[in-house]
């Protein structure tokens, strides 16, 4: 049976957006494991950050991750999934990764102009604060994304060109 392809990278390297083209391309479910959560607990990510901490969101996320081994579906991730626990590996073990590489700079500029209030971690921050906290997390994740079993240019690979390349590596 073909195994779910997990999207990772960073919050703003577009999971969600280009996961529902992806998924439509293939003729596939598209999950998208925030969404499930915020179904789940009934409330928005940043009020259960609010109220029971990153550490609770956390094992939500990794219990979404596997709740979906069995779905041949294109699956966005967030963006610390693949960094807590043993999730990264799960994931490859379990499916094929895709990492959706951005640069700080990019990264910068879409999340300088996305609802920031959808993103609890980012609230509060100054351009040059985020841009500083977007440089320092990526740093810390690059380790955990580029595991990936396929890495691409997100910017510069078309829906098309994503699903060659994953036809070709997730054979």
């Amino acid at each position: 049976m073909p195994k779910p392809i997990f999207l990772i990278g960073y919050m703003g390297s577009g999971k969600t957006t280009l996961g529902k083209k992806l998924a439509n391309k293939l003729d596939l479910p598209f999950i998208d494991t925030d969404e499930e959560i915020v179904k789940q607990i009934g409330m928005s990510i940043t009020e259960y950050f609010g109220e029971h901490g990153e550490a609770a969101f956390r094992e939500l996320e990794r219990e979404q991750i596997r709740k979906f081994a069995d779905n041949y579906a294109v699956i966005s991730t967030g963006g610390g999934a693949p960094c807590f626990f043993d999730n990264m590996d799960w994931i490859k073990a379990n499916g094929y990764a895709v990492y959706l590489q951005m640069s700080p700079k990019a990264l910068f500029d879409r999340l300088s102009q996305s609802k920031l209030h959808k993103r609890p971690i980012l609230i509060g921050k100054s351009p040059e604060e985020l841009r500083v906290f977007i440089e320092e997390k990526l740093t810390e994740r690059e380790p955990y994304y580029s595991q990936a079993h396929l890495t691409i240019d997100q910017l510069n690979t078309t829906v098309e060109a994503l699903v060659t390349l994953i036809n070709q590596h997730n054979t």
